[in-house]
């Protein structure tokens, strides 16, 4: 090795938010979930217990994992099934990114001290079976809480989707509600998302999640990093209403769907099929739009 060669620093992972910006090019922004509710197990002519749901998740990531950009898999669905059904969870995690998704990990875990370090080492750490490539997490103990999340994520090329303004109506009491300020929490938490950002390019790798369903958002979405939707499909909010949320930022949406493409399972070009159309209407939506790619 010569000098020169010695002398140059390590180069660490590549970050997050610039895999997720070559996917969301290369395959579409479109987020699909793996959420196998007892319900559509039994639509799927599925039993609830651990053989229906890995022949519900096996199914989903056949069909989706090499041309979506991201699968979400929602944790609850197998953690529900105790130590078998997350031994489930994790050989999806690593077959959806071997076919080359990016697995979110829909946890939305928040804590303080050590027990969120144990958190973020769960998901975060490349060593851990549950390795992801970001996680949700929640940073209603405070935004420093969530500090173990965001050093461990940095260091190894992952993100973090923290929840800012969710889809659910309960969310409001507090996520709307203002400091002594006049500053909405809401804001508060994507200012400290900008934050995170700042400077890189050609995005951050902390996003924040921002509901489809909310018409008009009323906060600054210019955090320099992705914006989760969540709300398409089965809560109401479809495509079109994405330049009308995030204005501006539209660009930058990462918007989901699950039960509006997993209905159409068990079968896998229905599945296929599903998730493309989608893709087609954010794209059509997205890209007319200010803001749009």
């Amino acid at each position: 090795m010569n000098a020169a060669a010695a002398s140059e620093p390590e180069r660490g992972p590549e970050p997050f938010g610039a895999r997720l910006r070559r996917a969301m090019d290369t395959r579409g922004p479109l987020c699909v979930g793996i959420d196998p509710h007892a319900s559509l197990l039994r639509d799927w002519g599925l039993s609830d217990d651990v053989a229906g749901l890995t022949a519900f998740t096996r199914t989903v990531v056949e069909a989706l994992a090499d041309r979506v950009a991201v699968l979400k898999p929602q944790s609850a669905f197998f953690e529900r099934f105790g130590s078998r059904g997350i031994a489930v969870l994790e050989k999806a995690v690593a077959e959806a990114r071997a076919a080359g998704a990016l697995v979110l990990m829909d946890a939305k875990r928040g804590d303080i001290g050590s027990t969120m370090a144990a958190y973020a080492a769960t998901y975060l750490d490349k060593d851990s079976p549950l390795h992801s490539d970001a996680l949700t997490v929640s940073p209603y103990l405070g935004f420093g809480s969530l500090r173990p999340a965001l050093d461990l994520a940095r260091a190894g090329g992952c993100g973090l989707f923290v929840l800012a303004l969710t889809s659910n109506p309960e969310g409001a009491e507090v996520q709307r509600a203002t400091t002594e300020g006049g500053v909405p929490v809401a804001q508060m938490m994507l200012d400290h998302a900008a934050r995170e950002n700042a400077g890189a390019t050609p995005l951050g790798s902390v996003g924040a999640v921002v509901g489809a369903t909310l018409g008009d958002a009323g906060v600054d979405l210019a955090i320099n990093g992705p914006l989760l939707a969540p709300g398409i499909g089965a809560q109401g909010a479809t495509p079109a209403d994405l330049p009308g949320v995030f204005g501006a930022a539209v660009g930058n949406v990462v918007p989901s769907v699950s039960r509006g493409v997993l209905r159409h399972g068990p079968d896998v070009y229905a599945l296929r099929a599903a998730a493309e159309r989608f893709g087609d209407e954010v794209r059509t939506a997205v890209e007319g739009a200010p803001g749009g790619r």
